[in-house]
């Protein structure tokens, strides 16, 4: 059955919470601030993951795995770091019935521990530069709790490299910064600024952080994906030295990069609508949803169904995946079958009756705008891929036209102030 959503233009927060309840993304744990994350939000995930992770080994980088528990004096080495990340550390102080000799914190991120694993991998400059992503999960203490956005425990991925030279690592921090930008344009459809954060806001530790930072439809900011230069800061706590080509001896630069399940929280806010979910077609676990109707239960088993699963399999081989549905909840009527697909924010939906069936072709609808045409089945090798093309761009054009009407310009403080209390959105200041 559809499930109701309170219209964001009424409240924003709930309009949220409503639209993942709807479509089954993700529920609340029995531990505060932490998430279940249900079978079609990790499938999002698994897509998003699979888009970062080819792009990371094309760039050079491999993937390792670090200990989730990090002795408390890591963290004390790099005094910004332990400053930065105290008011939000979970610690282990008991284990096997004892309490411990050192308290162990579950990872914040994983710096501290990354850093004493390279203090012992390098010793020349021919050891450089290290290029190591993980993927993995991470605990930061949340005290106001949002579904995807912040939550206690979440997935991410971090990437931690270390270099011979300053200009290296700077390198490596904007590169994996344009990789970041790319991806949210190209498969997320999210349209991102990349700049550089304010001392203020600098991740604890670093020298230099980058963002990408996109606007939501509540015309609000949110920070996409964090690349960060850590200077020398990491390598002088944990004595990250090395032999350099003229036989001295220096510290390695490294640099760390990350971006969460956060994302997905972003796809929401910026895509979706007051129906349910909306996903562009390259996130879209299911691409497609064909859905047989008929009352007569002889046809349906004899003709529409068999029908509806050969069309199934000719379009999963054009699209080289598993990224069509066919709908087979016969005991629910056709309306409610529609609702659940766009709700679930399913690209296309291809509607198989008996007028379709005798006619030879589908009643497509677009998600995106709701646009309804009929397709014959000849033609739908070709119209789905050149559709879902089509909707790809068209969300990433809407986001984009969104975020410039909501672009705004100040030549002064006051300007500045006005333009917040009373439009929101981004301002461009030359002052």
């Amino acid at each position: 059955m559809a499930k109701n959503i309170t219209p964001k233009e009424q409240d924003f927060s709930q309009w949220y919470l409503d639209v993942i309840r709807a479509a089954e993304l993700a529920d609340y744990a029995p531990v505060r601030g932490c998430m279940v994350v249900r079978p079609t939000g990790y499938s999002i995930w698994e897509i998003i993951q699979k888009h970062f992770d080819e792009a990371f080994k094309e760039s050079g980088h491999v993937n390792a795995s670090f200990p989730l528990l990090i002795p408390k004096s890591f963290l004390e080495k790099e005094a910004e770091h332990v400053e930065g990340f105290a008011p939000e550390l979970a610690v282990v102080t008991h284990a096997g019935g004892e309490e411990l000799e050192e308290p162990l914190i579950i990872r914040p991120t994983s710096e501290t521990v990354i850093g004493h694993m390279y203090s012992k991998w390098v010793q020349s400059w021919r050891d450089l530069p290290i290029l190591i992503n993980q993927w993995g999960n991470v605990m930061r203490w949340e005290k106001r709790p949002r579904l995807f956005l912040r939550t206690s425990e979440f997935l991410w991925q971090e990437g931690h490299t270390a270099h011979a030279t300053k200009e290296e690592a700077v390198e490596e921090t904007l590169l994996m910064l344009e990789i970041y930008r790319r991806i949210m344009v190209d498969e997320l459809a999210l349209p991102v600024l990349k700049g550089e954060k304010t001392e203020g806001e600098r991740f604890p530790g670093a020298d230099d952080t980058y963002t990408c930072e996109a606007m939501m439809s509540d015309k609000k900011a949110l920070q996409a994906g964090t690349s960060h230069y850590l200077g020398q800061n990491f390598a002088k706590a944990f004595d990250i030295k090395f032999q350099d080509k003229n036989g001295e001896m220096d510290f390695a630069h490294t640099t760390s990069w990350g971006v969460s399940m956060r994302l997905i929280g972003a796809l929401i806010m910026t895509h979706s609508d007051n129906d349910g979910l909306v996903l562009p077609p390259r996130v879209a676990p299911t691409k497609a949803v064909i859905i047989p109707i008929s009352t007569d239960a002889v046809k349906i088993d004899e003709e529409i169904f068999p029908k509806a699963k050969e069309l199934q399999a000719t379009l999963n081989k054009v699209l080289c995946g598993r990224f069509v549905q066919v709908d087979t909840q016969q005991h629910l009527r056709p309306g409610d079958r529609f609702f659940s697909h766009l709700q679930k924010g399913v690209p296309l939906r291809l509607e198989l009756g008996e007028k379709e069936f005798v006619e030879g072709k589908v009643k497509v609808v677009r998600r995106d705008t709701g646009e309804k045409m009929d397709i014959t089945w000849e033609n739908l090798e070709k119209r789905i891929p050149e559709l879902l093309v089509e909707i790809q761009k068209n969300l990433f054009e809407r986001a984009l036209k969104f975020r410039k009407e909501n672009t705004h310009q100040a030549a002064n403080m006051a300007q500045f102030k006005e333009i917040l209390e009373n439009k929101g959105g981004f301002v461009e200041v030359f002052f």
